[in-house]
């Protein structure tokens, strides 16, 4: 039990660190988009201001809607608000933008801060636990890392140097969530739309998800149409044309009956297979009978790159969020064997309260897009089908990193 609390603590640590680095990003942004406004500002006052007002409100929107991205991925989502109005009248109204210029001054100011007062506990941390391996290559006459004053003249005084890296430790882990939660509200609290907003936007986002949703659903039925068609009905018929023959082989020429009987049976079993592939491609059976977890171990032990999983999700989702999972991650590492070059692969999966976590990465030579036809398109809209979300991320060089979001109920 306390292994376990110990982990979750230090587990959330780790993904706060990873909130505040990327709120600091943001807060790069909005310093950046700050400044523009302030210029902007000062050049009305000779009118050529006027000129540059919704090009730098579109900087804002672009840095707002980078926030919005990075807080949706940590907890419930925040509805992009759309494009900006067309007339500066309008944009000048707009409640939206007003909500978003509050928010640039605040996420420039408080979440600098805070993200560079969340760099600093680890690297303190760092720094002082491992003082006692490296003291003697420093002078400590003048004091010691961060913020030892005090002048160190042997091991005794770095071992007590290390005792203070423990302190550090203790603040990092225990104070790293309530800092990225800070980081974190302005955006909570400005960047949400209002109620009516909030709603129509909601109402037009679901409307998409449901077209991409029969979209989908269409396409598999095609795609099983044709398998069937294809494949299954073409050695039916091929069984009911040998059965044929063999029959009027028993009375012309009884000898070449059993020759035929066995080409009929190869083909029954051929058929076999075929509708045994179909029915996997419907619902794995192995999910019904391993879970997610042995699904998922069979997807990695047969993968043709090398392949670590990783899985933490305590119970059962339901059936069609380990479907979709499943499918996930047999078409990523697909992709892995066929286009990435990569000697390995990585695929975490974990439950966040009512999200389930995917996390593929390989260390290929990345690259990897929609348009090349890879099937991530395909593994896209499985995952928009279901109200969830997709993050690719492969510069070229690699590595390569999907992070796929799933609903999956409380």
């Amino acid at each position: 039990m306390f292994q376990r609390f110990v982990r979750d603590r230090v587990r959330s640590s780790v993904d706060a660190l990873e909130h505040l680095v990327g709120g600091l990003g943001t807060a790069l942004l909005a310093l950046g988009a700050l400044l523009s406004l302030l210029v902007v500002a000062l050049t009305c006052v000779s009118g050529v201001g006027l000129l540059l007002v919704r090009n730098t409100l579109q900087i804002v929107r672009s840095t707002a809607g980078r926030e919005r991205a990075r807080l949706s991925r940590w907890g419930p989502e925040i509805i992009d608000p759309g494009p900006l109005p067309d007339d500066l009248k309008s944009l000048v109204r707009d409640p939206m933008v007003h909500r978003e210029l509050g928010w640039v001054a605040l996420h420039a100011v408080f979440g600098f801060v805070l993200g560079i007062f969340g760099l600093t506990l680890p690297l303190n941390a760092a720094q002082n636990v491992t003082y006692p391996l490296w003291f003697q290559a420093v002078d400590g006459s003048d004091g010691g890392p961060g913020l030892v004053w005090w002048p160190l003249r042997d091991l005794g005084d770095a071992l007590l140097v290390g005792l203070t890296g423990l302190l550090w430790l203790a603040l990092t882990i225990g104070f790293l969530p309530l800092m990225a939660r800070a980081q974190a509200a302005s955006g909570r609290w400005l960047l949400t739309p209002s109620g009516d907003v909030d709603l129509s936007l909601r109402v037009a986002q679901l409307a998409a998800t449901r077209a991409a949703a029969l979209d989908a659903h269409a396409a598999e039925l095609r795609r099983i149409e044709r398998s069937l068609h294809d494949g299954t009905q073409n050695r039916l018929v091929a069984v009911n044309v040998l059965l044929g023959a063999a029959r009027r082989a028993l009375n012309r020429n009884p000898d070449s009956a059993g020759e035929i009987l066995e080409r009929a049976q190869d083909a029954t079993e051929q058929a076999l297979a075929e509708l045994r592939t179909v029915v996997r491609g419907i619902l794995p059976p192995v999910l019904a009978d391993r879970g997610l977890e042995g699904a998922l171990s069979g997807l990695a032990g047969n993968s043709g790159v090398p392949c670590h999983l990783e899985v933490d999700v305590p119970g059962r989702c339901a059936i069609s969020v380990e479907a979709t999972a499943y499918f996930v991650v047999a078409e990523a590492l697909t992709n892995v064997t066929k286009h990435s070059g990569a000697s390995k692969a990585t695929v975490t999966v974990r439950r966040d309260r009512d999200r389930l976590l995917l996390h593929i990465e390989d260390d290929g030579h990345g690259g990897a897009d929609e348009i090349s036809g890879s099937g991530i398109g395909g593994i896209r809209r499985r995952v928009e089908a279901y109200d969830g979300r997709l993050v690719l991320t492969s510069p070229p060089g690699g590595p390569t990193s999907m992070q796929v979001e799933l609903p999956c109920g409380s």
